[in-house]
């Protein structure tokens, strides 16, 4: 299994999938301002493991506080915090995790500096295990949905390299070709920062699994002939009423999706479901460097001085998605009811 990030005595190491797929190079973040500028530089990201990511960040800045009281401890995890918070805001894991750490300090108050520290550092390791479990949970109820053969498209990267190991959309994948369908998978290249072309691609020929890249504005006439059978993505955050932030692109795959009846599947953790936002319009939408959209390899490929817009995500509404696939079970149509029952759901 790809080791995206894990927790290490030396700080927190990450796969540097800025470099991947010519480079296999691994970084280690000696303290939680390092951490922030990972997710914030694309070192890490994906939904899921940017939240775990967020969590021993904040795991190890406290660790490495000088605090002799809690007090102290509890204004330095505060200020730590807000770096993390700040990092990638459309992402809610890094929130949920951050409220995660933070539910813990409050548990362990009273017991000393050196407790609360340890606890923290258990409870970040945790999230790491639980997330990985999460996604074979997800594999297993999304599997059936996918079809016996043919070609499933997938945008961005939602595998192990956007989680702990084994993937969102992508673990969904794996674990159909595991119970043996041929599925063969249609990677967007996913520009401008080309996680598909980049990462999917890579992840996926490591497992053996078919893959066909191609570039974004293929996928209508993919489906048009006929080779697409479904369409799984990943996650940011999910609005209560089903709305779902993904990858700039995503919008598109799912309307025209729609104009050809395939299935438009989600794949993503309960943690990205987030029932305090009631509807997409109110998902902040982070704004990323224009050069990510005018420069390729280093090179500017605009004119100079053209203006540039680079959402790094758009909204697709709840009405265009078939179903979306937690650790808890899928959700259909309505959203609201049916996460209303997935809520009080015990993960399988």
């Amino acid at each position: 299994m790809i080791k995206t990030l894990e927790w290490t005595s030396d700080g927190v190491r990450f796969i540097d999938q800025t470099r991947l797929p010519n480079e296999e190079v691994y970084v280690t973040c000696r303290d939680y301002r390092e951490v922030g500028a990972a997710i914030r530089d694309m070192i890490v990201r994906g939904a899921p493991a940017i939240g775990v990511a967020a969590a021993m960040g904040v795991a190890l800045g406290v660790q490495q506080s000088s605090a002799q009281d809690e007090p102290a401890l509890k204004a330095d995890f505060e200020k730590i915090a807000k770096t993390i918070a700040e990092t990638r805001p459309t992402a809610v894991n890094l929130f949920w995790a951050i409220g995660r750490m933070r539910q813990t300090l409050a548990s362990v108050a009273g017991k000393g500096v050196e407790e609360i520290k340890n606890a923290l550092v258990q409870e970040a390791r945790q999230m790491h295990v639980d997330d990985i479990a999460a996604n074979q949970a997800m594999g297993h109820h999304g599997a059936p949905l996918m079809p016996a053969s043919g070609g499933v498209l997938t945008h961005c990267n939602a595998g192990a390299l956007a989680t702990c190991g084994y993937g969102t959309a992508l673990g969904v994948i794996r674990a159909a070709v595991a119970s043996g369908k041929k599925i063969h998978v249609f990677a967007d290249e996913t520009r401008p920062f080309l996680q598909g072309v980049r990462l999917t691609a890579w992840e996926l020929m490591k497992d053996g699994i078919q893959t066909t890249v191609i570039a974004d504005n293929m996928a209508g006439a993919m489906m048009r002939q006929g080779k697409i059978k479904a369409v799984i993505v990943g996650a940011d955050r999910i609005a209560a009423n089903g709305d779902v932030a993904n990858k700039i692109g995503t919008y598109s795959v799912a309307v025209l999706a729609r104009e050809h009846t395939i299935p438009f599947y989600v794949a993503a953790p309960w943690s990205t479901i987030d029932l305090n936002t009631p509807t997409g319009e109110q998902i902040p939408i982070e704004q990323r460097s224009h050069k990510e959209v005018t420069h390729h390899g280093g090179k500017q490929m605009a004119p100079e001085g053209v203006l540039v817009e680079n959402p790094a995500f758009d909204v697709t509404p709840a009405r265009y998605v078939t179903a979306i696939i937690t650790e808890r079970g899928i959700a259909e149509p309505p959203y609201a009811e049916a996460f209303q029952e997935l809520a009080a759901a015990v993960m399988v």
